[in-house]
């Protein structure tokens, strides 16, 4: 467990927002739960295969966690703690981010540093 860093998975034209602000307030479901979800690095793989199987235009942020306010460990309904930020997310904690491109199988295909987390499929 890495606590240093946690991933937030965004639509990229929210992102492009967000950096214009300065300020991202989260999601329509963030908004709707009252807090920005996030994942930690182990966990974006199953997040992804969850809630965004298939879907295009999608930026992975490596954020970090020691900068944020308000952050708390929370467990989620699989019983797995969840990163959740009751504050709105300053820019400026965003370390890196990366594009999270499908695969044929409609799989994204995750940035060098979650390679050991990377699902495989069967043929």
């Amino acid at each position: 467990m890495n606590l240093e860093f946690i991933f937030k998975i965004i639509d990229k034209e929210e992102w492009q927002k967000a950096k214009q602000s300065g300020i991202y307030n989260g999601s329509d479901k963030d908004k709707k739960d009252g807090y920005i979800h996030f994942s930690e690095e182990d966990q974006v793989p199953e997040t992804l295969k969850k809630y965004y199987q298939n879907k295009e235009n999608l930026i992975l942020l490596k954020v970090n966690a020691f900068k944020l306010e308000h952050l708390l460990w929370e467990q989620a309904s699989n019983g797995d703690m969840y990163p959740h930020l009751y504050s709105p997310l300053d820019v400026k904690n965003i370390e890196q981010e990366f594009e999270l491109p499908l695969d044929e199988n409609g799989t994204h295909k995750l940035p060098e540093i979650l390679k050991k987390y990377q699902f495989t499929r069967p043929r």
